[in-house]
């Protein structure tokens, strides 16, 4: 319930602030796991990556940000699961995979920090979609959250990745940059529109 309401208050804020204009969500799968692996180039980009969504879309988030009175159990309630400083802990990553395989949605920001789209992409969100068996959505974010400009946000077609099941070492980095290269494709093609 407090996702519903949150999601809804975000789209007239992000409307009104940032004519947010939300291309491809017929891209998005009605159902089944699901990576949404987008750039990342604000502290604003996980609302902004779920609202235009009809699907609940969850979040790894810093360990600290749960340790914040009120904001803790707030982002908690709304699906974000804590990750701690220096790596992904094997829980967060168990957790991750159990959302997946029970048919969930998460958002990753396959760069690990904020940048434009033009970063090396970490192997993290390959990972766990070749183990959960999730499909990748690459997902452009395009403006710079200047009031009353607007901001778009693109979601491409899902990248195929099974090619690299093996999980190798190798496997997982050319996956990731098949997810980086899409990633960049949409970036590329609908900045300045």
């Amino acid at each position: 319930m407090l996702y519903l309401i949150g999601r809804a208050m975000f789209r007239v804020l992000f409307a009104l602030l940032f004519r947010l204009r939300a291309i491809g969500r017929e891209n998005i799968p009605a159902e089944g796991p699901v990576v949404l692996c987008s750039n990342h180039i604000s502290m604003v980009d996980p609302p902004l990556l779920g609202t235009p969504l009809s699907r609940k879309v969850h979040f790894m988030a810093k360990a600290e940000l749960f340790d914040i009175p009120l904001f803790g159990a707030l982002i908690t309630k709304v699906g974000a699961f804590p990750v701690k400083r220096g790596g992904v802990s094997k829980e967060s990553i168990r957790l991750a995979i159990q959302l997946l395989k029970s048919g969930s949605m998460m958002g990753i920001f396959p760069e690990g920090t904020r940048n434009s789209a033009g970063g090396m992409g970490k192997k993290g969100a390959a990972s766990l979609a070749l183990k959960s068996g999730a499909t990748v959505v690459p997902v452009a974010i395009i403006g710079n959250y200047a009031l009353f400009r607007r901001m778009t946000i693109v979601y491409g077609p899902p990248v195929d990745i099974s090619a690299y099941s093996g999980a190798t070492s190798e496997d997982l980095e050319l996956a990731t940059e098949a997810i980086m290269k899409a990633i960049r494709a949409l970036h590329a093609a609908h900045s300045g529109r």
